[in-house]
């Protein structure tokens, strides 16, 4: 395998993984759960309509070098703003929405931090 090849996919592991949870939360999810599951995919869907959330996830992968703070900070926000949900602060906010809003900024976050690693390939 190409040297270039090899610093490319060692960088984008986190990337890499990222992307194949989000495969496998939607396959093991499809098994055990197919409704609930059904619905998150489809908001996720609604929300990549939603061009702000979509360029901020893109900026997020594509210019914070230190793309595990993207993710931590990711699912920090989630969890609270789970917790909060679950303490009654938010009313009209469901886990699920949030969750699927937690995929589309972690999926376009990774596809854009994983291209900023793969434009340095010259073949």
């Amino acid at each position: 395998m190409n040297n270039q090849l090899k610093a490319i996919l060692s960088k984008a592991k986190l990337n890499l993984a990222i992307l194949g949870t989000i495969v496998l939360i939607a396959i093991l999810g499809k098994l055990i759960y197919p409704e609930i599951t059904h619905d998150i995919f489809e908001t996720a869907d609604k929300l990549v309509g939603d061009l702000i959330l979509v360029f901020v996830a893109i900026t997020l992968g594509a210019f914070i070098p230190h793309f595990k703070l993207v993710v931590l900070g990711s699912v920090g926000a989630f969890l609270a703003a789970a917790l909060a949900i679950q303490m009654g602060v938010f009313n009209d906010l469901t886990i699920d929405y949030l969750f699927a809003v937690l995929l589309v900024v972690l999926g376009f976050a990774s596809i854009a931090n994983l291209y900023r690693h793969y434009r340095d390939l010259r073949f």
